[in-house]
């Protein structure tokens, strides 16, 4: 099996948000198809680490990102594993992969979670294009590069001028090879119903980080837009529930609205529970790049989605079939009709589940090193 080593400088185990899952179910499959070792931060607990050995290395301190002491244990780790492959979680340690990559004659693999610089700007960050150049040095350096979406990877090859043939998508997954059954749905349903003394209504869910700006913005459009809209619907029955930590005390007023058909759940411990539970997953979110991981997770539970042109980045329509309707950017009288208007009944397509099932996410960054492999041992 090829030995991998990989870099992940911020806490993911437990794994809990969006971009923390994608590292902890990536890895627990990916670990299963190659010798993965993972060096992460101190923060990390252990039992948490699924197929693969994490290495608890990093400090929590911001220093820990100009550190270059981190060479050393780092460079042991490759020598002793005999690894071949150094895959770099984000651009932010890039230098060290490089370092890495130069000294110790292992392969680079710099894999994106969106681009960095451009979420950076479209939240207002001024240096955005400091980070837009050491982001392109550290794709230009690497021997393959994985993206998230189609159109991160076509942005970096025009922009950072990157060869296709090393770069592909690695897209966010899901563990669900299939759809829940309908056992499953209605018994979720039913929980859900009794915990909130629900009746016949539509359940609408949004879930998200909401100290993450463009989660935040999506939330005051669905209670001061959306929900008004619906409203006016004087004999549509329906509740909205809102699922995430984080939410500033500034505007932590979301139980003002339990009159208005909002409930305001705040971090729940099963997601998965809502989503199954749920009629409609809304994503009014325009902003943050990258794709949508609640997306996938809610189609991944059969449940339909409602989203804008730039909710829906990185999910190919060919997959969802009706499952997903997606309106443009900004029409939130088209988002609430299409919300009264309903959906036909139908399963998540089994293309979904072949395109975002981990397994198989997994099982292609498998095939793309050993075909770098082969490549690179034909004779000149």
């Amino acid at each position: 099996m090829t030995n991998v080593l990989s870099i992940v400088s911020y806490p993911f185990l437990p794994a809990k948000m969006g971009g923390q899952k994608g590292i902890a179910l990536f890895y627990k499959y990916f670990g299963q198809k190659v010798n993965l070792t993972c060096a992460g931060v101190k923060e990390n607990n252990q039992q948490f680490a699924e197929n693969y050995t994490l290495v608890k290395l990093f400090g929590k301190s911001g220093l820990r990102y100009i550190n270059l002491f981190y060479f050393f244990p780092l460079r042991k780790i490759i020598k002793e594993n005999k690894i071949e492959w150094l895959l770099l979680e984000h651009p932010y340690y890039g230098w060290l992969a490089l370092l890495l990559k130069y000294f110790c004659k292992v392969k680079l693999i710099a894999k994106s979670h969106n681009i960095e610089a451009l979420r950076f700007k479209s939240v207002g960050k001024w240096w955005w294009g400091i980070l837009w150049h050491y982001e392109r040095l550290v794709f230009k350096n690497a021997d393959l590069a994985f993206f998230i979406t189609e159109e991160d990877r076509r942005f970096a090859m025009d922009n950072y001028k990157l060869s296709y043939k090393k770069c592909f998508v690695i897209t966010y997954g899901t563990e669900r090879a299939a759809a829940p059954d309908e056992g499953a749905i209605k018994t979720a349903r039913e929980t859900i119903k009794q915990l909130y003394q629900l009746n016949d209504e539509k359940i609408f869910l949004f879930n998200g980080t909401l100290s993450y700006p463009p989660n935040l913005d999506a939330v005051k459009v669905i209670t001061s837009i959306i929900n008004e809209t619906l409203l006016g619907s004087k004999t549509f029955k329906y509740k909205i529930i809102i699922c995430g930590k984080g939410l500033p005390a500034a505007i932590n007023n979301l139980e003002a609205y339990t009159g208005k058909n909002i409930i305001y759940a705040g971090f729940v411990e099963d997601i998965d529970v809502y989503f199954k539970a749920a009629d409609v997953f809304l994503n009014p979110v325009i902003e943050g790049g990258g794709i949508k991981t609640k997306l996938v997770e809610a189609l991944g539970q059969n449940l339909n989605v409602v989203t804008t042109q730039s909710g829906a980045i990185g999910v190919p329509q060919e997959t969802t079939g009706n499952k997903m309707k997606i309106i443009k950017d900004g029409d939130w009288a088209a988002f609430a009709a299409t919300l009264l208007t309903g959906f036909e009944p139908q399963q998540t397509s089994f293309a979904f589940f072949e395109h975002f099932y981990w397994g198989n996410i997994a099982g292609k960054a498998e095939v793309i090193l050993e075909a770098d492999e082969k490549e690179s041992s034909k004779p000149i």
